[in-house]
């Protein structure tokens, strides 16, 4: 019995510990992100790398976040082409577990390599996605 009890202590310590180090670190950090033709739902219906610019009206970068507590938080989405910024989205995240995205309006002179840069508010690279328009 006691083996049994050391053994549930130990594998609740071991479930609680990474919630604790990240509510400790207050950091946001980034679980998912992609590229999407479509947002259904809240959750992106394809992950795209290479699409052509022509096939699509708009183009979608999604993105699920995980905060250490409930409080309120931003992000920022910075869409590159090549080394060019083209445009900052500043978006909200409420929750432990967000889920949020972009939408860039696609035309055929877009052509070429982008990347999208999700950053915190005080300007911390997260995370990166790249994808090529043709």
């Amino acid at each position: 019995m006691r083996y049994l009890t050391f053994f549930c202590l130990l594998i609740s310590l071991l479930l609680l510990l990474p919630c604790q180090l990240l509510a400790e670190d207050g950091a946001l950090s980034v679980e998912e992100i992609s590229i999407t033709t479509r947002i259904i739902r809240g959750n992106p219906v394809d992950a795209v790398q290479r699409i052509s610019s022509s096939a699509i009206k708009e183009i979608y970068c999604f993105t699920k976040v995980v905060s250490p507590d409930d409080g309120q938080r931003e992000i920022i989405h910075a869409w590159y082409r090549k080394d060019e910024l083209i445009s900052r989205f500043r978006l909200p995240v409420s929750g432990t577990s967000w889920r949020t995205y972009s939408k860039k309006l696609v035309t055929p002179d877009m052509a070429g390599e982008w990347r999208v840069e999700v950053l915190d508010s005080d300007e911390n690279l997260l995370k990166t996605t790249k994808f090529i328009l043709n």
